[in-house]
């Protein structure tokens, strides 16, 4: 799509924004951080609001909202944990899936890409992070991958879990464990472009991570509008375009 034919949107969400500012809280995915600087920005400038995130595993959020924890809205790596949170009566409305994240694996060390599968398995690579299955849907998909692709087995001993994307991520970067599933948009950043080596798993190998967003009925009354506004912007052309500059496909 040409700038030009994204202009009539922007605009159109432009003149739907109120003048009065607010701001807002959400709990946001690990995975999502690194595009959420962009998305947080193009956001503000076009509606005067204000979203300040907290970065986090999903099931960790789904825990600390369903004790009382005062966030305006949840945008989750997957759709299970806010459909959990409907269902108790926790939002206001159903989720939406705003985008579909891939998953990767990352390196810092001299491994063999071409054959990640039987260098995974070699004992020259003895340890490998991946963020843990009972909080975080990535580490969920990439332990999928491994049990579809046959590896679950051999690779068992080697696995270092990280609580989140983010901590997994560090355990990559740092050259911690020798390799690691993380996700795409975290490769894609312009923090971490070019930084060692990556590859896509096999698309078949997981199921597709639908990550959805939800409004929390712990809103307050002057953020909740605002809160809406920003759940139609996620769906709006210039925050799809970022979303699909690190790595995302779109609903």
């Amino acid at each position: 799509m040409t700038p030009t034919r994204l202009l009539p949107a922007c605009l159109i969400l432009l003149l739907a924004f109120p003048a009065s500012a607010a701001t807002l809280t959400a709990a946001v995915a690990a995975n999502l951080q690194p595009a959420f600087g962009e998305i947080q920005a193009a956001f503000r400038q076009a509606s005067g609001h204000e979203i300040k995130p907290v970065f986090n595993s999903s099931g960790r959020f789904v825990a600390q909202i369903k004790n009382g924890a005062p966030f305006d809205l949840f945008l989750s790596a997957d759709m299970m944990y806010p459909e959990s949170l409907h269902k108790e009566g926790l939002t206001d409305g159903p989720p939406q899936v705003y985008a579909y994240g891939a998953v990767v694996l990352w390196t810092m060390k001299d491994i063999d890409l071409g054959q990640w599968q039987k260098a995974l398995a070699s004992p020259a690579v003895s340890r490998i992070a991946v963020a843990s299955a009972s909080s975080a849907p990535y580490g969920r998909e990439a332990l999928r991958a491994l049990q579809t692709l046959g590896l679950e087995a051999a690779l068992k001993p080697k696995l270092v879990f990280g609580e989140s994307v983010a901590q997994t991520s560090q355990y990559i970067h740092s050259g911690v464990v020798d390799a690691g599933f993380t996700a795409k948009s975290v490769v894609l950043s312009p923090e971490m472009k070019g930084q060692g080596k990556w590859v896509d798993l096999p698309a078949g190998s997981y199921q597709p991570i639908a990550q959805g967003t939800v409004l929390l009925k712990a809103a307050t009354p002057a953020s909740r509008e605002a809160a809406r506004q920003f759940k139609d912007f996620l769906a709006a052309p210039p925050a799809r375009a970022i979303l699909q500059r690190y790595g995302y496909q779109l609903p």
